[in-house]
């Protein structure tokens, strides 16, 4: 058989994150933005400082500490909060590589923001200047909508999660799209592989090959990003 390269590990996708500090939230918090994604699992290694992560979901509100080895990871609608106490540094990992990037995630805006696709779509976009304090104001209107989703109870929550699909929904084929091309395609590579093994074919250890994905800096949700575009990898062919 004739392999491809290979997908990052599972089709995930990775990243270290500097959780936002500084500039403390209207309740006092430091940390990033208020969110949620629609279709991906998230993961977090936490590899430095120390901070909580809030989560809300239909069961409520739950505060996890976050300390150096500790590992949590959180399904689609769970509402997450990275809050720093003191130079949080974490490994974040996604399932579905490529779909967070490609507008997965919706952030807690009041409700008249994220039932609004035009209003909700300015409160998102980052500008090209003055991007601190653009993230600043955004994260500031996250955690306002935040708080009363915490206050709102199951209705407010189910709410959201009404506008929340409605805003994501018409991107739904674009993301199958980037799904084949990682998960699923994965996920065939290693059934094509199992199959040859048991034939007691090993042709395909002869296609091997080393990948990488250098790091971007970028301006996260939660805070600063070095990410790596694994669905581009760089295919390292020579010593």
């Amino acid at each position: 058989m004739t392999a491809a390269p290979g997908a990052f590990p599972g089709g995930t996708s990775v990243s270290r994150l500097s959780v936002y500090s500084g500039n403390a939230c209207a309740d006092g918090l430091e940390g990033g933005t208020p969110h949620l994604h629609t279709a991906s699992t998230e993961a977090y290694v936490v590899i430095g400082g120390e901070g909580a992560l809030q989560t809300l979901d239909a069961r409520g509100l739950r505060e996890t500490e976050l300390r150096p080895g500790t590992t949590v990871w959180f399904t689609p609608g769970t509402i997450h909060r990275a809050v720093n106490r003191g130079g949080l540094e974490v490994v974040v990992v996604m399932s579905n590589a490529g779909l967070p990037e490609a507008g997965d995630a919706v952030m807690t805006f009041p409700p008249d923001v994220v039932a609004d696709p035009d209003r909700y779509r300015e409160a998102a976009t980052l500008p090209a200047t003055d991007v601190e304090e653009a993230v600043r104001r955004r994260r500031e209107l996250a955690v306002e909508g935040f708080l009363r989703l915490v206050d709102g109870g199951p209705g407010a929550l189910r709410a959201f999660y009404d506008s929340a699909v409605a805003l994501v929904r018409g991107r739904v084929g674009e993301w199958r799209g980037i799904w084949e091309r990682t998960v699923a395609e994965e996920t065939r590579r290693t059934s094509a592989v199992l199959d040859a093994l048991e034939r007691g074919d090993g042709g395909h250890l002869m296609d091997a090959a080393l990948m990488e994905s250098p790091a971007e800096e970028r301006w996260g949700m939660c805070g600063h990003l070095r990410a790596h575009d694994v669905t581009h990898p760089v295919v390292r062919t020579r010593a």
